[in-house]
């Protein structure tokens, strides 16, 4: 049950695409000898901060800003400013003069010199096209925001899940050292036996193997801990080599949803991930309609003012005024394959929303179900333990009191470790449930741990 909700939850095919952003993060700062005590509201502040998805997250929203004010700058009056001064000694002929008897002219003219200092401005006047990639760069600026946000809620789903898997990891670690213990308990038990002569020594030889066993899964279970670790200071960007430990257990809470009908008329409006898809075919509407625009006129006003003489001191006024109309006639098909394209791609942004939809229909439907079986493995287990607890005890006494041998209390160990590993099993599961859930509904980043604590 655990792998298959960690399956559904961690590998959908829209998360399966951040997978390695979220999993790596920047390391920030130097590892002290001290143990650091990890709540899981730390975890997710500092994977917000330093986990690679957010920082990049971050970068391409700041990209989506200068990508707009590019766009804002084309319909923005450019002034320039220059100062130059000029050399020449020209050929009269070259220049069309000819000489003749009445009007003598030298071969060449000069050398001189004159110098400029002039400013320029430029304007557009009316650009429909420019207009429309603004508002096209303006709406992809706002997606790339809720993609930034997005990602922090898929990055604390992430770590969420990676904070639960410690927790599972330690879960495991001390129900196996029960186990252990209780096995080397029964193997001191027959040897006891054996040497009153109470006791076969084929009792020994099943004690000692189901003592090696336990201790094998201990060790197992440790560097299974260990790695889990690992996972979780890898994803939250901790100072390299930083021992920690976690300070909150999070044990099992139920938690009441809300009806499938209320979820899915909730979740629309306030998943991000929707609402990015939503801005993305808006700003594709825009460059349509920016590339169907390039068959207007143009209209712009160019104009400088300056000074110009022989020598700076000596500057006489001057200026120039333009204003121009372009009108496209003939482009040789460049407009229409423009348009061709962004109707693709609008076409294509408008399929991915669509997709979208359905699945977080998907996810909704899915978190509540896990949800349910969770809960329902969560208290099957718990009677499990119960039960498995009691009857481990009865056996013990019975072979204490030589009513039989040590089969009977190895399997009903066994029976009490499956009993404990389901209930371990099924407490993640749920938690893990509970974050698949408030992912699915869009719940804000600094919501997750009211969901694990059964309070949205």
């Amino acid at each position: 049950m655990r792998l298959f909700v960690a399956s559904v939850l961690l590998f959908s095919p829209h998360v399966v695409a951040a997978q390695a952003q979220t999993s790596g993060s920047v390391p920030t700062g130097a590892a002290t000898s001290d143990v650091r005590h990890l709540t899981f509201a730390d975890a997710i502040e500092m994977a917000l901060r330093y986990n690679l998805g957010a920082v990049e997250s971050a970068e391409s929203a700041r990209a989506a800003r200068g990508q707009r004010l590019q766009a804002l700058s084309a319909l923005l009056p450019q002034v320039g400013a220059g100062i130059s001064y000029n050399r020449e000694q020209l050929s009269s002929a070259a220049l069309g003069f000819k000489a003749s008897p009445t009007f003598p002219i030298p071969a060449t003219i000069g050398p001189f010199g004159y110098g400029t200092i002039a400013a320029t401005v430029s304007q557009p006047v009316l650009d429909i096209a420019s207009i429309q990639r603004l508002r096209a760069a303006q709406t992809a600026e706002q997606a790339a925001a809720l993609s930034h946000d997005d990602m922090l809620d898929l990055i604390t789903l992430v770590v969420g899940n990676a904070y639960l898997q410690v927790i599972e990891a330690g879960s495991r670690i001390e129900a196996t050292d029960a186990q252990v213990r209780n096995a080397r308990a029964l193997h001191d038990q027959a040897v006891d036996a054996l040497e009153a002569g109470t006791s076969p020594k084929i009792d020994v030889t099943r004690t000692s193997v189901e003592l090696h066993t336990e201790e094998f899964k201990l060790t197992v279970a440790r560097n299974d801990m260990a790695i889990a670790k690992l996972n979780l200071a890898r994803a939250i960007g901790l100072p390299l080599g930083q021992a920690f430990d976690l300070a909150d257990r999070l044990p099992y809470a139920d938690l009441d949803p809300r009806s499938l009908d209320d979820a899915l008329q909730r979740t629309f409006g306030t998943r991000t991930d929707f609402r990015t898809a939503e801005q993305a075919v808006e700003s594709a509407q825009h460059d349509v309609s920016a590339a169907r625009a390039q068959h207007y006129p143009v209209l712009a006003v160019n104009g400088d003012y300056g000074g110009q003489g022989v020598n700076f001191g000596n500057l006489r006024k001057i200026f120039g005024v333009q204003a121009s109309v372009n009108v496209p006639v003939f482009t040789s098909g460049r407009i229409e394959s423009a348009v061709t394209q962004a109707d693709a791609a609008l076409r294509q942004r408008q399929a991915e929303r669509e997709n979208l939809r359905g699945q977080i229909d998907y996810d909704v439907r899915t978190a509540l179900l896990n949800l349910q079986a969770a809960r329902e493995q969560v208290l099957v287990a718990r009677e499990n333990v119960d039960l498995a607890n009691e009857s481990l005890a009865r056996s013990q006494e019975r072979f204490a009191a030589g009513v039989t041998d040590s089969v009977e209390v190895v399997q009903a160990q066994q029976s009490l470790s499956s009993a404990n590993d389901q209930y371990i099993s099924g407490t993640y599961s749920h938690n893990l449930a509970k974050l698949q859930l408030a992912r699915a509904l869009g719940a804000a980043h600094s919501s997750y741990s009211q969901y694990l604590a059964g309070h949205p």
